[in-house]
């Protein structure tokens, strides 16, 4: 089996949202120490740009300090939570799984976030065919789209190799970095995840060949789940349910007024990376992502079958995986 090839856990950013406290790594948890949350700068992760951009994650009663902890990779924030120097993190589905499987079953999936929004972008291939002898990225070794890109090439028949011996090279690089290469045109695509996949198309030009979506029942996957460890989902039950609210309100303002959530989660991920999206592949990476709470059960446990088959991870029994409790009693106490 081979194993995953986490980055380094680098911590870019530590925000403190509300009190004074450390931003130590080894800060301890408890009811008077902050409760620190980890996101992306990605727009995958939008309610968590626009919580911490609107200094929103502090402002629920009963929610305590908050420290906000930027991370650039999914292996990274699962190694902080489970070290415990992250309490809740915003993730995709393939390191969750990977984590829950690999370090004791103490990871939780306590909502969903965002379904959908990664796509297969190509230079000149037609059909999956076409790709015999070219070269693919993805984001990570085993994270999410990696996973999902693999799994499609060997239901095409096609074979996969790092090195220039399969039918098609699958190469793990950064985001930015893909979107280097794919406009030197040293790779002919990439499976990624939104706004990438916009960025792709407007400055490299191309096309989608495939658009992950259409390859799920109903068209929905989860992208970002919200993921905390048992211990703290026991210890501090009700700070929890305090994050989960502004993130509950996060999601439905987000489908309330789709355009206009998208301006704020644009204006705060450009804050982050200096980079904000031109308005055109701000449009449309977002027709792309479905905000939702529902982490969508059963994809996940598809997605663990492949991860499996793939020979990323020993098993695919996910069970007890996702404890959606406090979600459902937070969604249960609102007023109508």
């Amino acid at each position: 089996m081979r194993s995953l090839r986490p980055l380094p856990g680098l911590v870019l950013l530590c925000v403190l949202l509300t009190g004074v406290a450390s931003c130590k790594r080894d800060t301890p948890s408890g009811a008077n120490a902050p409760l620190r949350v980890a996101f992306f700068p990605n727009i995958t992760h939008a309610q968590a740009l626009v919580a911490n951009s609107e200094g929103l994650f502090g402002s629920q009663p009963g929610m305590g300090q908050v420290e906000v902890r930027q991370f650039n990779a999914g292996p990274a924030a699962m190694e902080a939570l489970v070290a415990g120097s992250v309490d809740v993190a915003y993730v995709g589905p393939g390191p969750a799984i990977n984590t829950y499987l690999k370090a004791g079953r103490e990871l939780r999936i306590i909502s969903g976030a965002v379904n959908g929004g990664a796509v297969l972008v190509v230079k000149s291939a037609k059909t999956a065919a076409d790709l015999k002898g070219k070269k693919l990225g993805t984001p990570q070794l085993g994270n999410t789209q990696d996973i999902a890109l693999r799994h499609w090439l060997k239901d095409q028949k096609l074979t996969i190799a790092a090195d220039a011996g399969g039918d098609v090279q699958v190469i793990p690089i950064s985001n930015p970095d893909i979107l280097g290469q794919y406009l030197q045109g040293a790779i002919e695509g990439a499976w990624v995840p939104e706004p990438w996949g916009a960025r792709m198309l407007a400055e490299g030009g191309g096309h989608i060949l495939v658009n992950e979506s259409d390859l799920w029942p109903d068209k929905r996957f989860p992208t970002t789940v919200v993921v905390t460890t048992k211990k703290v989902l026991e210890t501090q039950r009700s700070r929890i349910a305090a994050l989960l609210r502004t993130h509950v309100r996060l999601t439905e303002r987000w489908s309330a007024d789709r355009p206009s959530f998208a301006t704020s989660a644009n204006a705060a991920f450009g804050r982050l990376t200096q980079k904000p999206l031109p308005g055109p592949v701000l449009q449309d990476a977002f027709s792309r992502l479905e905000p939702s709470l529902d982490p969508v059960p059963a994809a996940l446990a598809t997605s663990a079958r492949h991860a499996k088959e793939l020979g990323f991870i020993p098993s695919d029994d996910i069970s007890g995986l996702v404890d959606l409790s406090v979600l459902d009693e937070v969604r249960g106490a609102k007023p109508n």
